[in-house]
């Protein structure tokens, strides 16, 4: 199954770039390995190199440059047909992209999950750069995360099963980005736990009482 819903261009292109912050390099190569069409973008991104910077050095650069420059990406060979990164399988049958995989210390189910309320379940990546966290959220099957807002951005990118919330469906490689103005409640498809990896900015912002109540636990 290809993913549906994908990074934004811009944040593709400063992968591409080496521009990104360190967790969310992470979560884009984590998904670049499960989608053909971004790793497409990305390669035909690098494969421009220092020329195409060079020329628009010498030129203006005004808004929506970043798109005129996206749309020269087309004249770029095709590579969708790239190889995705090796997938690792792990134990109860979660598959981790190599990406990821190196990031993490042992296996998903002997990682440090720490409780964050009913059925979800959250444990950290440890990275060397400052700036946004980043982890592993674990929600059982069924089960509606606590209504919350965010005090910054937030990418989550499906690993295993998938959820709903006010946005769309998600499943394995999709991403959800959200910012300030989201409060939604993600709710985990029945019949297998949800995986997900996420990046945030900020801290999370809950609205509902279940999730006031629960505020002292339920933060990344």
């Amino acid at each position: 199954m290809n993913a549906s819903h994908h990074p934004s261009d811009d944040l593709l292109w400063s992968y591409a770039a080496g521009s990104l912050d360190e967790p969310s390099s992470i979560l884009i190569a984590t998904h670049q390995s499960l989608c053909p069409a971004c790793r497409a973008i990305v390669a035909k991104a690098e494969s421009l190199g220092g020329e195409l910077f060079e020329d628009l050095a010498s030129e203006d650069i005004e808004a929506g440059s970043l798109a005129a420059v996206l749309a020269r990406l087309d004249d770029i060979e095709d590579s969708s047909s790239i190889a995705a990164e090796t997938i690792d399988d792990e134990a109860e049958n979660i598959s981790v992209p190599r990406p990821l995989k190196d990031y993490l210390p042992a296996s998903v189910p002997s990682l440090p999950w720490r409780w964050l309320g009913p059925g979800v379940r959250y444990t950290a990546i440890n990275t060397e750069a400052r700036g946004p966290k980043i982890g592993l959220l674990r929600i059982a099957p069924g089960t509606k995360v606590p209504m919350h807002g965010h005090s910054g951005n937030e990418m989550t990118m499906v690993l295993a099963g998938g959820f709903t919330d006010a946005t769309g469906s998600y499943q394995r490689g999709d991403v959800e980005a959200a910012d300030g103005g989201l409060v939604h409640q993600p709710v985990a498809d029945a019949g297998e736990e949800c995986l997900c990896l996420v990046v945030t900015e900020g801290e999370l912002q809950p609205t509902g009482m279940i999730a006031k109540i629960l505020q002292p636990f339920f933060r990344f």
